[in-house]
């Protein structure tokens, strides 16, 4: 497999970067994970603003637009053979003195990673278990999809490798937050509720993309604090992220739930699906 490395394709066993690098000293990185359908990448606009406001608040100077990771993309997935594949673009903060830097890190590291996905088959569903480990807090004003992810391992480790079950984290103070690698959402009549970015989770792009779904179906989104209590409470639940999209949950903590058989995720999952070879952004929605 090849990988893109500053501007060159490289066989991922000769690809090379300083150890020296911030981004693996001090955890001063950024990256994205997002879907190409067909040669489209889904909501890429999206993805490259929250990539570049999270770069400058790592004081990291660089900007990616559309044009320039299009190119990259598009040789990266010819290189491989890849029409439908996982992207992970990777920001590093670049070579430093040992010792924490207060100045602007001017020569970063942008690595393109691409696994091969099928194209869209069958839709899965997942178990959900809330986890013992608490979310940790940002550790900034907001969470960034930053290279800080220890809490997730741990997290994962905790619920273990069953791609069939999500773990839930909640917060300190006990509200419903998000999954390991996921947004979580319910819906109950007419409102779709999805925890607050106050509970300090990723604003995912996905979830962005779904609560402006919910709305061109006339239904009322609800932000807010939650309990365990309230998804109990539930009529559907789902989580979401950029490479599984729109996954449904059939259980919670071991009570039953529509999964699959719930109409109006299967609602949202079929109107997702028939914008993933256009938009770049859900702003054009």
């Amino acid at each position: 497999m090849y990988i893109y490395l500053n501007g060159e394709l490289a066989r991922e066993e000769e690809a090379k970067i300083s150890p020296f690098d911030h981004g693996f000293l001090y955890g001063m990185g950024l990256f994205e994970t997002f879907r190409v359908y067909n040669g489209h990448p889904f909501l890429l606009d999206d993805h490259l603003e929250r990539l570049n406001r999270g770069l400058k608040d790592l004081n990291i100077e660089a900007s990616y637009k559309r044009e320039q990771v299009l190119e990259a993309l598009d040789r990266l997935l010819e290189k491989n053979g890849y029409k439908n594949a996982y992207i992970r673009m990777n920001v590093s903060a670049g070579t430093g003195e040992i010792g924490l830097q207060t100045k602007p890190y001017i020569h970063p590291n942008t690595i393109i990673f691409s696994k091969p996905l099928p194209q869209r088959g069958l839709k899965q569903e997942k178990q959900a278990a809330l986890l013992n480990i608490p979310r940790n807090t940002p550790e900034g004003t907001e969470r960034l999809k930053s290279h800080h992810f220890l809490n997730n391992i741990l997290a994962k480790r905790e619920v273990g490798n069953d791609p069939g079950t999500e773990g839930l984290f909640l917060t300190k103070e006990g509200f419903l937050a998000e999954g390991v690698t996921s947004n979580l959402f319910w819906i109950k009549g007419d409102s779709i509720c999805t925890p607050s970015i106050e509970t300090g989770i990723l604003n995912g792009i996905t979830r962005q993309f779904v609560a402006r779904l919910a709305e061109t179906l006339g239904m009322n989104i609800q932000e807010g604090l939650y309990r365990a209590e309230d998804l109990l409470k539930a009529d559907e639940a789902f989580v979401t992220n950029s490479i599984q999209e729109i996954v449904p949950i059939s259980a919670f903590n071991g009570n039953s739930m529509p999964g699959l058989a719930g109409t109006k995720t299967s609602e949202l999952h079929e109107l997702y699906a028939r914008h993933c070879e256009t938009l770049w952004s859900r702003n054009e929605l």
